[in-house]
């Protein structure tokens, strides 16, 4: 079941990397809990209508490599996905290294994003 569940929320968190997703109100209101909240890398907090309005606007996203994806299943209906992502640029470089977490709810018909937090990952 972990693998399966994995493999569900990987999918469900790499369509809120595309700009196909990220421009389309249905798609992210099917995708955020009615009560999502994030704490963004910056350091900002946003509910589902901001973070919403904000994609909407916001210009071309660089190509995300996401990896180190694991899930915790917190209660039947409850899961906890982690991950580390970074922009990659046109010769393949990878910046902006932030860890994320987000915690996915099934709703009875689907999961939705009810939390996420991305949090700069140290220079090493």
């Amino acid at each position: 079941m972990e693998n399966n569940l994995l493999t569900t929320l990987r999918h469900l968190e790499e369509l809120l990397h595309t700009d196909t997703v990220r421009h389309n109100p249905e798609k992210l209101e099917a995708l955020l809990h009615p009560e999502f909240t994030e704490f963004g890398r910056s350091g900002t907090r946003y509910n589902r209508a901001q973070i919403i309005a904000s994609l909407l606007e916001e210009s071309l996203l660089p190509a995300i490599h996401a990896s180190d994806y694991a899930v915790a299943q917190l209660a039947d209906d409850v899961a906890l996905l982690t991950y580390t992502s970074a922009h990659v640029d046109e010769a393949g470089g990878r910046y902006r290294e932030t860890y994320r977490s987000s915690i996915w709810v099934w709703n009875g018909r689907t999961w939705q994003m009810r939390f996420h937090q991305g949090t700069p990952k140290a220079a090493e």
